[in-house]
Formats: C-alpha cells, sequence, structure tokens
C-alpha cells in the first residue's frame, strides 16, 4: 500500500510497499529451442482446431437450412422451383466462403488430423446429395461430387473482379492460378456418411409427399407404363449399403448409421405398401405412426 512514512529523524519519506522480488533468470540450454519450436506447434495445432470448428459449424448450420428448403418441394425428377434454388444458391456461396477459409488449414496430413472438426462435410454432402435426388431421382456419385465441392472452394477464394481485372497482364496463366489454389477434397467416409444421413431426409420427404399429395413420390414415366416411386429407391439405397463391407476404420459409428438406415427404410416400405393397399381408405392429409413396430392400418 503506496503512502508516506516517517524515519528515525521524523522526516516524511513516501513509501510504496514492499519492493516485488527479482525474477528468476531464465535457465537455457541446448534443449530449449526444442522445446520452444514445441510449444509454438501446439499453440499453431490448437488455433487451427478452433478456426476450423467454427468453420465446421457455420458450413453445417447452412447445409440443414438447404435441406430444409429441400423439404419444401413435393415433387422429384424435375427442375427446383426458382425461390428455393435462390435460396440453394445463396447459402452455397456462403459454405463455399467457409471453405475456402480452411482450405489452406487441411492440406496433407492435416486432412485426415482434423477429420473430426470436419463433420460439416457429411452435412454439406447430405445436402448436395439430397439435391441431386431431388432434381433427378438418382444418386450422384463420389466422382462427381468431389469436383464440385473442390470448385465450391475454389470459388471462395476467386479474388474480386478488379482485382482479376489489374492483373489480367500477368505472365502467369489464370488456370496455373486456379490450380495453386488449396481445395477440400472429400474421402470416402465424408461420401458414405453423408449418403447414410440422406436415406433419413428421403424417410421425411416421403412422408411429408405421402401426407400432401395422397400419393408416393416418384418420377416420370419409365417407358413401360409404370413411374419408379421413392421406395423403390430406398430399397436399392438400402440394399447397397448391406452389400459394402464393414468399416474397419470406425466401426461403431458405422454401425450406428447402418441401423438407423435400416430403420428409415422400413418406415418408407410401411407407409408405401398402407398406400398402396389402403390408400383409398385414407382421408387427404393423413399420416401414420410411423414410431410404432406394428403394421399400420393393421387390425388391433
Amino acid at each position: 500500500m503506496s503512502g508516506f512514512k516517517r524515519d528515525r529523524q521524523g522526516n516524511a519519506k513516501r513509501f510504496d510497499g514492499p519492493k516485488p522480488a527479482p525474477k528468476a533468470p531464465v535457465v537455457r540450454n541446448a534443449y530449449t529451442p526444442m522445446f520452444e519450436h514445441l510449444r509454438d506447434e501446439l499453440d499453431a495445432h490448437h488455433d487451427r482446431r478452433d478456426r476450423i470448428g467454427k468453420a465446421s459449424r457455420d458450413i453445417t448450420a447452412l447445409s440443414k437450412k438447404i435441406i430444409f428448403s429441400l423439404q419444401r418441394v413435393r415433387k422429384i425428377d424435375q427442375e427446383l422451383p426458382q425461390d428455393i434454388q435462390t435460396e440453394i444458391d445463396t447459402r452455397l456461396a456462403e459454405i463455399s466462403k467457409l471453405l475456402a477459409a480452411i482450405a489452406p488449414e487441411i492440406q496433407g496430413i492435416n486432412r485426415h488430423r482434423y477429420a473430426r472438426s470436419l463433420m460439416c462435410l457429411e452435412e454439406l454432402i447430405e445436402a448436395l446429395t439430397f439435391a441431386h435426388y431431388v432434381r433427378t431421382q438418382t444418386l450422384i456419385t463420389h466422382e462427381q461430387l468431389s469436383p464440385v465441392v473442390e470448385e465450391l472452394s475454389r470459388k471462395g477464394a476467386a479474388p474480386p473482379e478488379d482485382e482479376v481485372m489489374a492483373d489480367a497482364g500477368a505472365d502467369k496463366p489464370a488456370a496455373a492460378q486456379a490450380a495453386e489454389v488449396p481445395v477440400v477434397s472429400l474421402t470416402d467416409d465424408d461420401y458414405l456418411y453423408g449418403v447414410f444421413d440422406l436415406t433419413g431426409e428421403m424417410m421425411r420427404f416421403a412422408t411429408t409427399t405421402s401426407a400432401l399429395t395422397g400419393k408416393m413420390a416418384s418420377g416420370d414415366d419409365n417407358g413401360e407404363g409404370s413411374q419408379r416411386t421413392i421406395v423403390e429407391d430406398m430399397h436399392d439405397l438400402g440394399s447397397f449399403f448391406e452389400m459394402l463391407p464393414l468399416r474397419s476404420g470406425n466401426r461403431i459409428q458405422w454401425e450406428k448409421k447402418l441401423e438407423v438406415m435400416r430403420q428409415s427404410v422400413q418406415k418408407v416400405e410401411k407407409l408405401g405398401y398402407d398406400r398402396m393397399i389402403r390408400g383409398s381408405e385414407r382421408p387427404e392429409g393423413w399420416m401414420p405412426d410411423l414410431t410404432s413396430t406394428d403394421q399400420p392400418g393393421s387390425p388391433e
């Protein structure tokens, strides 16, 4: 506590409290630079993981909004309504910037090092595959989808038009500059887990459209006088997953996803069979209790 005190002769003197103890000298030896380097690497790792995690949460939220927009569609195998397509394009533009921001952080070994922080890619794949299915009634493949995600990350990193015009006279070709831009790549696990989640959205889509239109969602006539319904698509998708070998990387997660997929397929089967057998007896807007283990409409 600062103030004034008096010496033995009565003269006032300023007192600012006890003097701080002198700092201990920093001991340095031949190993100090190595530990300082490790400290800096750990700090950079934690900062990078925080940045990736924040972007991942934002991408997940935007992907869910795309899915919510697609759930408002009532027909498949045709172009999306203009208002919904505009919403999706706006969300994808935001996702593009977020992907470009984290792309330099997840190159090389970091792509697998921060895999747990990149769960947003599963949600993004779910949204993109769902949009493709609604438009074409087909499943987009990994080979088709990977360039789409890479192009999204390139667009987000593209410089403004004024900068492009300023660099128009540069010696380096534009193609070479684009090739140097870091991109976000998809792994097989990203794609498979995203398609697993797609089955849940297809189940919700089938339930909603059936209740509102009185029939199962289907595409155009296949030329044989019949239409392929979403029930058949769910059958095929479920069969393909059942034939795949068990993933050795994360056995528990794979089994959980597989069980949820089976439940989604069973719910759409029950819904489709009930519409086929007793559809004329149901009032408009009727929806089955899909939480029950009993067959909808079965006698008690």
